[in-house]
């Protein structure tokens, strides 16, 4: 159900109470949330359908399953989810093959985390196989634990793949530190109990309580991290 890279988790940060980072993927750590768009927009022209750009909302963020499901039923297009599910995997992987973009601040973060030995775990809606392709472009070793979305029963916006990651790395959903780009996934982390930071991609996502919304993952350090689980608790 997960991947366990070499890089061992060896306990939280020495004198804080972060005691662990969970990170989306598209979106978010990678410029991506485009790529699937564009998959499902050729693989819908191939079937004779044109996409409204006003459903991009609605499918971003989520779940295979339920975005596939949204775009037969608003299309009408004759396909099942399982055929449809394999197209846009197929579409997105062979556009990153052709590079995966970083967000900007997700290299320096990744690495100033793995310095200081947070236990880290990438928490990604996309299934094994798109995600096994990206961490070549992340780095493996930045991550103790990688939760796909094909490996687990319920899917983000439901709490479990979050709440699987804090099981993994021993550690205390309230004491984790979530960053997601969409509001899917600020509801999963939600309602796992995490604090999340919420960098939003195509949606715009608002502030709440126990959540932060900034621009840029170039605004969040380990410093910002330790402060919103502090004053949380």
């Amino acid at each position: 159900m997960t991947t366990t890279v070499p890089a061992p988790v060896t306990g939280t940060a020495e004198g804080s109470a972060l005691e662990a980072v969970f990170l989306d993927m598209d979106g978010t750590l990678v410029d991506t949330e485009g790529f699937w768009w564009d998959a499902e927009v050729e693989v819908f022209a191939a079937l004779g359908h044109q996409l409204q750009e006003s459903w991009r909302d609605v499918v971003v963020g989520g779940p295979m399953t339920r975005s596939a499901g949204f775009l037969i039923e608003a299309t009408g297009a004759d396909i099942t989810v399982p055929e449809l599910t394999v197209l846009l995997n197929d579409g997105f992987e062979a556009r990153i093959g052709r590079g995966v973009p970083l967000m900007p601040g997700a290299a320096r973060l990744l690495g100033e985390l793995a310095e200081h030995s947070v236990p880290t775990a990438l928490v990604s809606a996309s299934h094994r196989r798109i995600i096994d392709r990206i961490l070549h472009s992340l780095g493996p070793r930045n991550f103790a634990l990688t939760v796909a979305g094909d490996e687990v029963g319920r899917t983000k916006p439901h709490p479990e793949p979050y709440l699987f990651a804090a099981s993994g790395l021993g550690a205390d959903p309230t004491r984790c530190a979530v960053i997601e780009d969409t509001a899917t996934g600020v509801a999963a982390a939600e309602a796992a109990g995490c604090r999340v930071v919420a960098v939003p991609s195509v949606a715009p996502i608002e502030a709440a309580s126990g959540r932060v919304v900034v621009e840029s993952l170039e605004q969040v350090d380990l410093a910002f991290l330790r402060t919103l689980i502090t004053r949380m608790n």
